[in-house]
């Protein structure tokens, strides 16, 4: 097996909500830099890492981290609706494999994505059926939430068991950094909110659609000033790359859940899926970050961050 990662941030407000061109530029040169070392790689399994945002996860069954065997997108905010092509046989190779290495973890045989996993696929390979997959979710949004450590050891234990199936798999977070989105909350909520949080109930085509406004005119405010968001930290956001690129992983279990959210806003804990893609990729030996890329965009409200890294 030959293994590589990469980390990228996602945002449901890219191409309805943008910032100045020479961001756009820079943003767009270092995920061509991606695309061509995910090309050179030519990996035959993605293990992707991703958040939800309440269109497939809900407070009646909340998982800290969930494995699919199966598929399909919501096609939330323009994203790609349909199956994802996941892999099975590998899906469940590896579930086994992690439940063996003593990892708890949930199994969903029809997991619902949304935006979170469908960007990057886009991003990186063009569509949601472009290469063999293996979802994953990892919370980030609902309490409680657990320690870092513990998505450091599912990450390992998938890393050890994707080394197991012979390939070249590229294991792939998606989110974050430092960001703090109108995601609804469940405490304090009021009835109709808490019961859509807690049942998940399909929002009409109407109330997704003015929802997503929502979403788009709070990155308007954001970077007008008008918004008491906890703002991008940089340093943060730069901290966690740090780590990352070091392979200091085992420093992130020393970061207390709230600490992430008071450092990293309301979604930071979504660099998560950084860390478990990371730590599968370092389940197979030393690794080098070829490519590293941040920058602050408040019209996206978030530290968007593009990296690459491969085995040495």
């Amino acid at each position: 097996m030959s293994a590589a990662a990469v980390g990228l941030s996602h945002s449901p407000l890219i191409g309805k909500n943008d910032p100045d061109a020479e961001v756009l530029d820079a943003v767009d040169a270092a995920v061509a830099q991606a695309r061509a070392f995910v090309h050179e790689f030519d990996p035959e399994l993605v293990v992707l890492y991703a958040p939800d945002h309440y269109n497939g996860f809900f407070y009646k069954e909340m998982p800290p981290f969930c494995l699919a065997t199966a598929a399909h997108s919501v096609g939330d905010f323009g994203s790609q609706a349909g199956p994802l092509s996941v892999d099975t046989a590998a899906a469940q190779a590896i579930a086994r494999a992690v439940l063996d290495d003593g990892v708890d973890l949930t199994i969903s045989a029809r997991m619902t994505v949304d935006h979170g996993f469908v960007q990057p696929l886009e991003v990186l390979f063009g569509g949601i059926d472009q290469v063999p997959v293996v979802p994953v979710f990892v919370n980030g949004v609902a309490t409680p939430l657990g320690p870092l450590s513990r998505v450091r050891a599912l990450g390992t234990a998938i890393g050890e068991a994707a080394a197991q199936l012979d390939k070249r798999v590229l294991f792939l977070g998606s989110g974050g950094l430092s960001h703090d989105p109108p995601v609804p909350v469940l405490d304090g909520a009021p009835p109709r909110v808490a019961d859509a949080l807690i049942e998940g109930h399909p929002p009409t085509p109407e109330q997704r659609a003015k929802a997503e406004e929502r979403v788009v005119q709070a990155g308007r405010d954001y970077a007008a000033g008008a918004t008491s968001m906890i703002p991008i930290n940089p340093e943060w956001d730069n901290l966690l790359l740090d780590l990352l690129e070091k392979g200091d992983l085992a420093e992130f279990d020393s970061w207390a859940v709230e600490w992430v959210g008071h450092q990293g806003g309301g979604s930071g804990h979504e660099v998560r899926t950084w860390i478990a893609a990371f730590a599968s990729l370092a389940a197979s030996g030393s690794y080098e970050m070829s490519n590293r890329f941040y920058r602050a965009i408040p019209e996206w409200i978030a530290g968007f961050a593009v990296a690459t890294a491969a085995q040495r």
